[in-house]
């Protein structure tokens, strides 16, 4: 990956492949390589050009511990589309979904096409009272162990269906504890950006082709909420996938794959 000075920051950035730009968003606290895992082989293999990178707030990427807001993060991702010749297909997840969508409504000439998954047009208590949790511990000094944050994550993310094989359930907490509870400030301030308006209205005037996805099990952002957003935006299709819970994407690779390159194709 290297690292690329935009919008008065640097972002780490990689790209693979050739053909389309296809540009990866990351939701919160999370790396751009997980799409690496699943999503950037299957993209490339379908033709495309695939850029995924480090979100302000996650390292290598500055991290802007001061603090920073959701237009910032759509100011980077319209910064790198241009540096890397666009428009492109946007995809992002979570977070990166929601950059997506204010991406779409902002600088809509940027885009070829928009997916969004497990995303949301209103904040949902729950997982604001989640991030206000991690926040406060943050503030505090206190880190919680491992094997309780992985126990937690495992159960936020993942679908009772991906749980019932305990070798599976196994695996996926100890991945979890391999990658540790420790915040930074830029995922702190990450966090902060659960706390905000209702935008249901506002993505009524959003024009380009869009595809939304829920995950039927999604405890942290239910899927009702990424229905909304697709009932919102006009013309926008919905497909909402089973069996899996916020990170889908990881746990059904196969049949988010198939979409998303049904959807990059299709333009």
């Amino acid at each position: 990956m290297a690292m690329i000075p935009l919008n008065g920051i640097e972002l780490n950035v990689q790209t693979e492949g050739s053909g389309d730009l296809v540009l990866l968003v990351m939701g919160a606290g999370s790396p751009g390589r997980v799409w690496r895992t699943y999503q950037v082989p299957a993209l490339v293999k379908a033709g495309c050009r695939v850029a995924f990178f480090d979100n302000r707030g996650i390292r290598p990427s500055s991290e802007c511990a001061d603090g920073f807001t959701i237009d910032d993060m759509v100011a980077d991702t319209a910064a790198l589309i241009e540096h890397l010749g666009g428009p492109a297909h946007v995809i992002g997840t979570s977070l990166g979904a929601r950059v997506t969508q204010e991406l779409a409504l902002a600088r809509p000439d940027l885009l070829r096409g928009a997916v969004m998954m497990a995303t949301a047009a209103r904040p949902h208590p729950v997982q604001q009272a989640w991030s206000r949790s991690l926040m406060e511990l943050y503030d505090k000094g206190v880190e919680v162990p491992p094997s309780f944050y992985a126990a937690a994550a495992v159960v936020r993310n993942l679908s009772p269906a991906t749980l019932a094989d305990p070798i599976i359930a196994r695996d996926w907490v100890q991945m979890y504890e391999f990658a540790g509870s420790s915040l930074g400030p830029g995922e702190r301030a990450q966090l902060a950006l659960s706390d905000y308006e209702p935008r249901v209205e506002a993505y009524r005037r959003i024009s380009v082709r869009s595809l939304v996805i829920g995950f039927a099990d999604d405890l942290v952002l239910p899927p009702r909420l990424s229905r909304e957003v697709a009932d919102a935006i006009p013309g926008a299709r919905y497909v909402e996938v089973a069996d899996c819970g916020h990170i889908g994407y990881l746990e059904r690779p196969d049949e988010v794959n198939r979409l998303l390159v049904e959807f990059v194709g299709g333009a």
